[in-house]
């Protein structure tokens, strides 16, 4: 393919390609994910990303379906509300014999219906015949298997690969094996039933003649297998059983959120559904893994971010994400994955070529901010939780991030957190913004590293606080008076040296001769949501990002207008990220500034109305708002994107000032309010500690009021205005 070229150590697409439809299907289940068209087929047409998906690995590359020799008419797809099956409606085009139309177009009905589970993909094809002679049918599914790694998919060229195997066809069942440099042999089984009429190397065909009215049904199973003993073969329904107890299992356990307004219920239910599929059982627990198609595996900073942003309402995920990241917590230096003691991971990567070393990302450590964000997650999630069991099983791990933070993170010994690059091929920039142009100076020469990211500092700030709350309630007095010290000399510190006063906010970073890039981004919204910006400062920033240079309609760019590198359609220079804008409404909303709140709020509920699904992407582009239409995509963003789905959640936390601590069994509404198109909100099963609370929030003219629906336990309510 050559839509897609390795530029460095990113992997972009050409300018020069388009998506053939940009509203693909998404489904993920565990380690499996499938990009599919519309039609349910994967198709190797425009980006070239379609495909099933295991482990890392494209184990399908094509799945076509036909009608005879056609492709059948699209009349209808969609991914159900919960993400379990894509269900897809199909009818024949005309088919014609001898010159003349045999069968009229739209006299079969193809219900196509696709899931996974437990590594396989079940399709279920039910086929209606609205005719009234009988019509003789051939149904075809044309396969391959490429078993290319998710980098090579990305645009990655290798020296050599593994070896593909001729297909192998034993009793109606095809199998398609790849034995992989690094030893493993991976395989595509194909099963169906009935058993297909004839198999080739690259195809399964049927023939049915269906009296009219008369209805056939088709069920075809694949499944990947990475060795060890085969898969069990499921069956569509078994499979749909199975997921679907599980789907249920998983909500009576959820916090659920209910308004008066159904587009926002649609937009909230989507994220949550999201949510869930991307979570993800691991050694340790749930994992919200980050993205698809690019970034279906643990990201230590996007599973922080989405476990930050779910707090309130799903502190399982925060559990499971500081399980994980502290058994992969790095114990020894290796500069080849950037990893030092007691770094947080950054990457990690199960297909052949992290296997191999041909990327370093099996365990990659190169990331500025996950250190300091898992220390402050840690202590949020005792605050909401008040798990202090888990949190002092936790604490070893926390003290050696805080080592970190105070050694090798801050090499000059300059009191800043800095990044500089260790693996020659793993990332240039370290913090969420690793573009390699992310990060410069208001002419747009690029800031020489070792650079000390705004944010992080912020970030180490709070982590700091964060860990002095823990150390006192653990009975270690004098390291939380320290920590506590720490953080307010660090707070000092940044103000003298990132505050512009000329641009009323905080420069983007520091470079390695501590030059402040004097630019305006978003970056500096995160100051103030880690609370290290002094108050009158904070809401100058508040200002600053809320004016129209920066906010453009949809939300807050991550690059002002009229910098110098400013791009609307750049990824991370002028690009809107919802997780990026949830951080800054929340940080606003520490500063008492709910009405700026509600405009970040209101400006990505407006965007999920133009989008399909209502599902917020990974990002979209900068343009400013025009009347009538809706945000302009952004064309290889990964949908689902874990933090993406989290901001509503935070986003709908800010607006209502709320915060939960089980130790105090208290939940809290500090200056609530919510925009004008949200009359009521309904919370249900919001757990505090072992009890629970309903409740009913409703918006008046300058305030919200809250009223307790149900109360299962003691826990206190209370509003302050």
């Amino acid at each position: 393919m050559k839509d897609v070229i390795q530029v460095e150590e990113k992997f972009y697409i050409l300018a020069t390609s388009a998506r053939v439809d940009d509203r693909t299907r998404v489904l993920k289940q565990g380690e499996t994910f499938a990009v599919l068209d519309r039609y349910g087929d994967v198709t190797p047409t425009g980006l070239g990303e379609l495909g099933l998906y295991h482990e890392d690995t494209r184990f399908l590359s094509r799945l076509t379906l036909s009608l005879g020799q056609d492709r059948p008419l699209l009349l209808s797809s969609t991914v159900k509300d919960d993400n379990s099956v894509l269900v897809v409606d199909l009818t024949n085009p005309d088919v014609r014999e001898n010159g003349e139309v045999a069968l009229r177009r739209g006299t079969i009905h193809l219900a196509r219906e696709t899931l996974l589970w437990q590594g396989s993909c079940c399709e279920r094809l039910r086929i209606t015949h609205y005719g009234t002679r009988p019509a003789r049918l051939t149904l075809g599914l044309r396969f391959a298997a490429d078993f290319r790694d998710i980098f090579e998919v990305r645009g990655m060229a290798r020296a050599q690969r593994g070896r593909l195997q001729p297909p192998d066809i034993v009793d109606g069942e095809v199998r398609l094996d790849y034995e992989g440099l690094d030893g493993r042999t991976r395989r595509t089984r194909l099963t169906c039933s009935p058993k297909p009429s004839r198999i080739t190397e690259d195809g399964l065909y049927l023939d049915l003649t269906l009296e009219p009215h008369a209805q056939a049904t088709w069920e075809i199973t694949v499944t990947c297998e990475t060795g060890g003993s085969p898969a069990p073969r499921l069956g569509f329904g078994q499979a749909l059983h199975d997921s679907s107890a599980a789907l249920e299992e998983a909500r009576r356990k959820e916090c659920s959120v209910y308004t008066s307004n159904e587009q926002f219920n649609d937009f909230f239910n989507r994220a949550s559904a999201d949510l869930s599929m991307m979570l993800t059982k691991t050694h340790a627990g749930l994992y919200p893994y980050a993205g698809v198609p690019w970034f279906s595996t643990a990201f230590g900073r996007d599973g922080l971010i989405t476990a930050l942003e779910t707090l309130w309402a799903r502190p399982e995920i925060a559990r499971g994400v500081l399980a994980y990241l502290a058994a992969t917590q790095a114990a020894e230096s290796d500069p080849e994955r950037d990893a030092e003691p007691g770094k947080i991971l950054h990457e990690t990567r199960r297909g052949e070529m992290a296997a191999l070393g041909e990327v370093p990302f099996g365990r990659y450590y190169g990331s500025v901010d996950a250190t300091p964000l898992f220390v402050m997650l840690a202590g949020a999630y005792f605050a909401r939780t008040g798990d202090r069991a888990f949190i002092a099983e936790l604490w070893p791990a926390v003290e050696r991030a805080l080592s970190w933070i105070e050694g090798r993170g801050d090499a000059d010994g300059d009191g800043f957190v800095e990044y500089a690059p260790g693996s020659a091929r793993g990332l240039v920039h370290q913090g969420w913004k690793d573009s390699r142009d992310a990060v410069f100076h208001a002419d747009g020469e690029a800031a020489d590293p070792p650079i000390a990211l705004c944010e992080v500092q912020g970030y180490a700030f709070a982590a700091r606080r964060r860990a002095s709350e823990i150390a006192a309630e653990l009975g270690l007095k004098a390291r939380a008076r320290e920590l506590w010290r720490q953080s307010e000399v660090l707070q000092e510190r940044f103000e003298a040296a990132f505050w512009c006063e000329e641009l009323g906010t905080y420069a983007l970073a520091l470079d390695g001769r501590k030059r402040p890039c004097r630019v305006r981004t978003s970056n500096a919204g995160h100051c103030l949501y880690t609370g290290i910006a002094e108050p009158e400062r904070a809401r100058r920033t508040a200002r600053t990002l809320l004016a129209d240079e920066s906010f453009c309609g949809w939300g807050i760019r991550t690059l002002a207008a009229g910098e110098a590198r400013f791009n609307p359609m750049s990824y991370h220079n002028g690009s809107v990220w919802p997780h990026d804008n949830a951080i800054i409404a929340q940080g606003l909303a520490r500063y008492r500034l709910q009405e700026e709140s509600l405009r970040v709020l209101g400006g990505l509920f407006d965007a999920s109305l133009f989008v399909d699904l209502h599902r917020l992407p990974e990002l979209f582009c900068g343009f400013a708002r025009r009347a009538g239409g809706g945000p302009t995509l952004y064309p290889v963003a990964c949908a689902p994107q874990a933090w993406a789905a989290g901001a509503p959640f935070m986003l709908l936390r800010a607006c209502l000032g709320l915060t939960v601590r089980a130790n105090e069994r208290r939940v809290r509404f500090r200056h609530p309010l919510l925009p004008a198109f949200l009359d009521e909100v309904t919370i249900r099963g919001l757990q505090v500690g072992e009890a629970s609370v309903d409740l009913l929030l409703t918006r008046h003219l300058h305030d919200v009021s809250v009223n307790v629906l149900a109360r299962r336990g003691d826990v206190d309510v209370a509003v302050i205005m």
